[in-house]
């Protein structure tokens, strides 16, 4: 019989975790570590890991590598998957990076006739493609491995539209990029489910929105739409990472597990 502790467990694998400096990476990171997996942590050049290096090697161990990689450029795309190719195999992609924008950026978080092509076009690059090409890319690295997992971050703008009301007499938007590059990976998840199948299991999470210092009237009104009647933190997304990744899901692929408090039950 095999116990709990022992389908949990992941030491001698390796997990890539993209959008690593970010605080869900962190977290994912730190849970992935705790269960013995050795890291790869890749972002953006100038990324900050802080003390989180510290701890995965410290608390839990963990041989951790760091990678710098713009997503956005296909170049380094490459560049990143030919590096992992000639190390020391992997066992988890988890493709958490995204292009989120900020409020300040030409046509992004804009009236939708305001929305510009190349904004569309950088979201696009990242939140898709760049998931597809890593995926690809590996796909002969993570098929050589034992329990492969491909864990794609989505949201839950992937099968929603936004109620404006939210973001009434504040800065922040919602642009049409975002929602339909996460429902693009949403898809990807569920084609390669079938295709990659049974070597690599493929599965998305989809998260509600993460408390992070926004207007105190966004979150109130956020919070009487949620069941849960919070925002998510990035604690909220331990277990379910630490669920995809091991084999306590062997027998999961093709699905999107929503981690929302409850918003899209009504």
């Amino acid at each position: 019989m095999t116990t709990i502790k022992e389908l949990m467990s992941l030491k001698g694998r390796r997990a890539l975790i993209t959008g690593a400096a970010g605080g869900l990476g962190k977290i994912m990171a730190e849970a992935l570590a705790e269960l013995g997996a050795d890291l790869v942590l890749v972002d953006r050049p100038g990324a900050d890991f802080g003390k989180l290096v510290e701890t995965l090697c410290q608390q839990w161990g963990a041989q951790v590598q760091l990678r710098s990689c713009d997503l956005e450029d296909a170049e380094e795309r490459a560049a990143l998957v030919d590096w992992v190719k000639a190390g020391s195999g992997l066992n988890i992609l988890i493709n958490n990076a995204a292009f989120v924008g900020t409020s300040g950026l030409d046509g992004w978080a804009v009236p939708f006739e305001e929305q510009t092509l190349q904004t569309w076009r950088r979201a696009l690059e990242v939140n898709v493609t760049a998931a597809f090409d890593l995926c690809q890319g590996l796909m002969p690295v993570l098929k050589a491995c034992r329990c492969a997992s491909i864990i794609n971050i989505a949201s839950i703008y992937g099968d929603y539209a936004p109620d404006w009301s939210l973001y009434d007499s504040t800065n922040m938007s919602n642009p049409a990029a975002y929602g339909v590059s996460k429902a693009g990976l949403n898809q990807l998840t569920r084609w390669l489910s079938s295709t990659v199948a049974p070597a690599v299991r493929v599965n998305a999470i989809s998260p509600g929105g993460i408390f992070r210092n926004q207007p105190e009237a966004f979150v109130k009104r956020y919070e009487a739409k949620t069941p849960m009647k919070r925002m998510a933190t990035e604690d909220d997304f331990r277990g379910i990472v630490a669920y995809l990744a091991s084999d306590l899901s062997a027998y999961v692929t093709g699905q999107k597990f929503a981690v929302d408090g409850g918003w899209g039950v009504w």
